[in-house]
């Protein structure tokens, strides 16, 4: 690799070098490699490493460029991948000088390279080939709007444990973990973020190496093959990504050139109250740059299939967590500005560079337009974390089915702006950690009616309009609040009720995947039948579309309903096509089975009304089973 170019140095002052990879961090060739790295208001700049025996002195860094653009570059002979190295930085005299209150000395590792536990290591310019071109071709982005989109989320090191106790490496995760994936019938996988991090028990939002998957499970090249495998077996990845905030830890970018460079000058708002982390200066273009082209980077050069911003209220808000502790904006409002900016400039990269890719958001207020396209004056995602929903309706079914009655309106509600965004339905790590339990703990009554439960969550998560996402246990009814430090207690799929609930999301994952009508977010595919039953707190609705139909209806209480007198849209033969309280999925065996048939009787306001028997805490799933094609008499005769 040559010196860096006059046009690149213009480009990463501009903040629009794409591939900024390719100009800083360690790149090595044939005979030695190059190394670069920006800190504009250092006075020297030394590269130590295995290849010096890290003797300061040996490699002094040339400076390129002036201002906040510049850098400083060197090559360095006989420097060889596997080889660790990092930077020692001085600001000010060598000597103590107390006038200046930023004269010192660092030692971090590269900012864009791959980090070792405070060192970098020099990685082979090719050291993975590719074998998913396949899926890569067949990539759908905002096609996926109208199809089946079931992410599974994951926190490596915590999903399954070895025999060892120890966590899975990359390599060795991957065949059980596409297994399961695949007999579940996820569409994705999404990984909370694997760039490194000192603090496991950050679960990897505290960001120390933005452009290094994590090494507690591997090399670079090892989640190469992760995500390859996956991909060969269908399998879409999904990577967290955190441009909100980094970690403070010496290691990382804090104070990088003598003071905040990658932060916020502003004392006020160059920390975050909520994680003790701090918060990229979205106003510097070089900050800029660095966000936008590491975004490009799993893209580009993990195959990432897409990415979901954590924490982007943070971003969007000045004020946020803040008290009255916060700086205004140029116009004296609390909107970030720059942070605006910025999350559009790299959504319309992203999808200028990969358009098949899906960027979400998760964004918890209600700013308008986070899922529009920029030039609609929205920030250009593709989806938005539906938080109201996972909140709404946590809160209605932790509810004892005697008082739920009284609450219906938080299950009906989200439907009121369901169609405000392209959602996607999280019921994500944060709903069962810090306290709040598990899943399945959460649910009232005893084990049955907790598993019964949880199952009318999961049915309605596949009826209601949006995308859905399930943290990984949930899909078995994990008994314990997830800990980061244990694997999953995989034990319980031997129970029948775990093992019903598995089977249960397994088949509406299955339905999901096969039924274009749940698949139609666009706003026209569902409508109420009926939710004003608060006596027996029996509530229905429909999706539908190109003429076909599939009704819901929940019994909220552990009452069974015989002969429920139930409106539905159209006449003639119908069928329960999935019960949750089949024995199969670990319920009673109660309710309606079979075919139905439906008379002409105006109910809940529809045409049409069938007789049925609703299971305790039980959803049915009823289908139109299509007339016979009649026959003419002509052609019957001949």
């Amino acid at each position: 690799m040559p010196a860096a170019s006059a046009f690149d140095r213009y480009l990463w002052g501009e903040g629009r070098l794409e591939r900024a990879w390719d100009l800083f961090g360690a790149h090595p060739n044939k005979q030695g490699t190059w190394f670069r790295v920006w800190a504009p208001r250092a006075d020297e700049v030394q590269l130590i490493g295995d290849f010096n025996d890290w003797q300061k002195g040996a490699h002094v860094m040339k400076p390129v460029g002036e201002g906040m653009e510049r850098f400083f570059e060197i090559y360095v002979r006989g420097a060889r991948p596997g080889q660790k190295y990092k930077y020692a930085i001085r600001r000010g005299p060598w000597w103590t000088d107390k006038s200046d209150p930023f004269a010192r000395e660092m030692e971090p590792p590269d900012p864009q390279g791959h980090g070792i536990t405070g060192l970098s290591a020099i990685i082979p310019t090719f050291d993975f080939e590719w074998s998913d071109s396949e899926w890569m071709a067949s990539r759908q982005g905002p096609e996926t709007l109208a199809q089946a989109v079931s992410i599974y989320e994951v926190h490596l090191g915590s999903w399954r444990r070895g025999d060892d106790g120890l966590s899975l490496s990359y390599r060795d995760i991957a065949e059980p973990l596409a297994d399961h994936v695949e007999e579940m019938g996820f569409t994705h996988v999404e990984f909370l973020p694997v760039q490194e991090h000192p603090f496991y028990g950050s679960w990897g939002y505290q960001v120390v190496g933005a452009f290094a998957p994590t090494f507690r499970y591997g090399t670079p090249s090892d989640f190469k093959f992760l995500v390859n495998y996956l991909h060969q077996r269908g399998i879409g990845v999904l990577l967290d990504w955190v441009p909100a905030h980094f970690a403070t830890d010496p290691q990382g970018l804090v104070n990088f050139d003598g003071e905040p460079l990658f932060e916020y000058e502003d004392p006020v708002m160059r920390h975050h109250p909520d994680w003790g982390t701090l918060v990229f200066d979205y106003t510097r273009p070089q900050v800029r740059n660095y966000l936008l082209s590491n975004a490009l980077f799993w893209l580009d050069e993990f195959h990432i299939d897409g990415l979901r911003f954590d924490a982007v209220a943070s971003m969007l808000y000045r004020d946020y967590s803040r008290g009255d502790e916060w700086t205004p904006n140029m116009y004296g409002g609390r909107e970030n500005l720059e942070a605006m900016s910025l999350l559009k400039e790299i959504n319309e990269r992203v999808f200028t560079n990969h358009p098949t890719a899906l960027m979400i958001a998760e964004e918890s207020t209600a700013w308008p337009g986070v899922s529009h396209p920029t030039y609609r004056g929205g920030l250009g995602f593709l989806y938005k974390w539906n938080m109201g929903w996972m909140h709404d309706s946590l809160e209605f079914f932790k509810e004892d089915p005697v008082h739920r009655r009284y609450h219906v309106h938080n299950f009906t509600f989200p439907l009121v702006y369901a169609w405000a965004e392209n959602y996607m339905l999280s019921l994500s790590h944060d709903e069962v950690v810090h306290g709040k339990g598990s899943l399945i703990g959460k649910m009232p009554g005893d084990d049955w009616q907790k598993a019964a439960n949880l199952r009318l969550l999961f049915g309605h998560m596949m009826g209601h309009p949006g995308k859905k996402l399930m943290f990984m246990g949930c899909e078995f009814g994990q008994g314990g609040e997830w800990n980061h430090d244990g694997g999953l207690d995989w034990w319980l799929l031997d129970q029948p009720l775990h093992q019903g609930i598995a089977t249960w999301v397994k088949t509406m994952n299955q339905l999901y995947r096969e039924t274009s009508l749940l698949q139609d977010d666009s706003g026209g595919g569902f409508y109420w039948i009926d939710f004003s039953d608060l006596e027996n707190t029996v509530v229905s609705y429909a999706r539908h579309r190109d003429g076909k139909e599939l009704v819901f209806v929940f019994n909220f209480t552990p009452v069974p309903r015989p002969d429920y007198k139930q409106g539905v849209p159209h006449v003639g033969a119908w069928q329960v096509k999935l019960s949750s309280d089949d024995l199969a999925f670990g319920g009673s065996g109660a309710g309606s089975f079979g075919k139905l048939e439906a008379r002409q009787d105006m109910t809940h306001g529809q045409p049409a009304s069938i007789q049925l028997d609703l299971p305790p805490l039980g959803l049915l799933i009823l289908e139109k089973i299509a007339d016979a094609p009649k026959v003419s008499k002509k052609k019957a005769s001949s």
